[in-house]
């Protein structure tokens, strides 16, 4: 049975050898399209406070593509969602005014004809 060990110990090797090398990190180039989607502008508070808070995150396409009869408790929790559980960097006094914002250009509350 010795004979056998040394040619399988070989064996074993070669593979592992193998599967690390085919595990080594490789660099792998990300190019994004340039971002085209804007949020609406507004004259309400909350509207810069979203440009700032939420695009440090995603785009304004996660925004646009909510539903549109989305209600205040809605976008609160979603505000407050991205603050609490992913980490957004949005202070407490911010949350009120981007719900606003965002119920009012986007949500149930729009003016009609919007």
């Amino acid at each position: 049975m010795k004979p056998l060990l040394l040619p399988a110990l070989a064996i074993t090797l070669g593979v592992a050898a193998l599967l690390a090398a085919d595990a080594a990190p490789r660099t792998v180039a990300i190019t994004l399209p340039a971002e085209t989607a804007r949020l609406a502008d507004s004259p309400l508070p909350g509207a810069a406070l979203a440009t700032s808070f939420c695009f440090t995150c995603h785009s304004a396409d996660y925004v646009l593509t909510q539903p549109p009869a989305s209600s205040r408790a809605y976008w609160k929790n979603t505000v407050v969602k991205m603050q609490k559980t992913f980490g957004a960097p949005i202070p407490d006094s911010a949350i009120d005014p981007i719900t606003d914002y965002l119920v009012k250009t986007y949500g149930a509350e729009r003016a009609s004809g919007k």
